[in-house]
C-alpha cells in the first residue's frame, strides 16, 4: 500500500511532535518540512537526515506530497490551509484555525468546497485523562451535565519578553484567549456542546506592555441549558494547567492534564456518593494520536471529527470573550 507522503510547515518543538507521529505512522512517510529559522533546520535534520528543507512554504507544497501539517504562526493559517486544499492536499491544521472568526470562516469554506480530508489539531482531544472524562460523561456516569469549568493557565514570561521584542505573538488578534484559550474553550464545547452565549472581563497585571489583556474570565451558557466557565492566563506564576471540572446531577469529575490521576465522584445504585480514583497516562501533547487518527480518516475515507467547521466554532467562541471583555462585560451572543 502506498504511504501517504506527509511535509510539515514549522520546525517548532509542536512541529516536531507532528514529524514524530508521522514517523511512528505505518501508513505514512515524512518527506520534507518548511522552515525559516537555520537553527531550528538543523535540530530537525539531525533527527531526519533524509528530509527536504525549504524555505519557501508554496514550494513545499508543490514538492509532491500529499498532505501537509500546518504548525506556523496563526496568523498564516488562513493563505497556507486554503492554497494546500487548493492543490488538492490533505491538511492537518495545528490550533487555533485562525484568529480572526472571517480568516476561519474562509478556512471551512475551502474545506467544504474540497474534496480532501481537514482536520483542526485540538490536542486536548487527544489527551487520556480528557479523553475519558468524556467516555464517562457520555456513558452517563455523573448524569447530565449541570456546569463544566476549564482553565488555561501558563506562564509564558519567556516567550512574551520575545513578544515585546516584536515576534508575531506581539500581534493584537493573537490574545491569550485565541491562542492559547482557545484548548479550554474547545474541550468545553467538545464535551458540553455550542456555546450560545459568553461574558468575559479582563484584566492586564502582568504584562502591561502587550497590546492585550493577560487574564481573562468567561462565563458561558451552553446549548441544552449547561453552564460553564474558562479562565485565562498567559502569565501565571505556576506550573502550567488545564485543570477542568464537569459537574452532573449524579457525579463530578475532576482531572488535569498534567496529572497521573483523575477523580470520579457518582452516585451508585443506592444514592451514596462513592469517590473513585483513575489512574491515567500523561501526554497533553499528544502529536502521534493525533496524526494517527488523521492518517486513519484518510486511508479509511473516515469522516473527520475536528472539522474546520469545529475549529470556526472555537474560533467565534474566543474571540466572542475577547470582544465582551473589551465591552466591559457585556453578554455577547453567537
Amino acid at each position: 500500500m502506498k504511504k501517504i507522503r506527509f511535509g510539515v510547515i514549522g520546525g517548532s518543538g509542536m512541529a516536531r511532535g507532528h514529524m514524530e507521529g508521522v514517523t511512528k505512522n505505518e501508513n505514512a512517510e515524512l518527506v520534507a518540512f518548511c522552515e525559516l529559522d537555520d537553527g531550528r533546520i538543523a535540530e530537525v535534520k539531525a533527527l531526519y537526515p533524509d528530509i527536504a528543507v525549504y524555505k519557501d512554504y508554496k514550494e513545499l507544497l508543490r514538492c509532491g506530497i500529499d498532505a501537509v501539517i500546518v504548525v506556523s504562526p496563526d496568523q498564516l493559517h488562513r493563505e497556507m490551509c486554503v492554497e494546500a486544499l487548493s492543490l488538492g492536499l490533505h491538511v492537518l491544521c495545528e490550533k487555533p484555525l485562525a484568529l480572526t472568526e472571517e480568516d476561519a470562516a474562509a478556512i471551512r469554506d475551502a474545506a467544504a468546497a474540497s474534496d480532501k480530508k481537514f482536520m483542526v489539531g485540538q490536542i486536548c482531544r487527544y489527551t487520556p485523562s480528557f479523553v475519558k472524562a468524556k467516555e464517562l460523561v457520555d456513558a452517563g456516569r455523573i448524569g447530565d451535565l449541570t456546569f463544566v469549568e476549564s482553565e488555561y493557565a501558563h506562564d509564558y514570561g519567556h516567550i512574551y519578553e520575545d513578544a515585546l521584542r516584536g515576534t508575531w505573538r506581539k500581534d493584537p488578534l493573537r490574545n491569550g484567549v485565541v491562542g492559547g484559550g482557545c484548548h479550554a474553550i474547545d474541550l468545553l464545547r467538545w464535551i458540553a456542546g455550542d456555546v450560545t452565549e459568553v461574558c468575559g472581563i479582563s484584566n492586564k497585571k502582568y504584562y502591561p506592555e502587550l497590546p492585550y489583556d493577560d487574564t481573562h474570565v468567561a462565563i458561558m451558557k451552553f446549548e441544552g441549558g449547561v453552564i460553564g466557565k474558562v479562565f485565562v492566563s498567559v502569565a501565571v506564576k505556576r506550573n502550567g494547567t488545564l485543570r477542568s471540572l464537569f459537574y452532573g446531577t449524579k457525579g463530578t469529575i475532576i482531572t488535569d492534564n498534567g496529572s497521573e490521576t483523575m477523580t470520579l465522584f457518582y452516585t451508585d445504585d443506592e444514592g451514596k456518593l462513592q469517590t473513585e480514583t483513575i489512574t491515567v497516562e500523561v501526554n497533553s501533547h499528544n502529536a502521534v494520536a493525533e496524526v494517527a487518527e488523521f492518517c486513519d480518516i484518510i486511508v479509511n475515507e473516515k469522516e473527520v471529527l475536528t472539522t474546520a467547521t469545529e475549529g470556526y466554532k472555537t474560533v467565534k467562541t474566543a474571540n466572542a470573550i475577547v470582544k465582551s471583555a473589551d465591552m466591559g462585560g457585556v453578554p455577547v451572543k453567537l
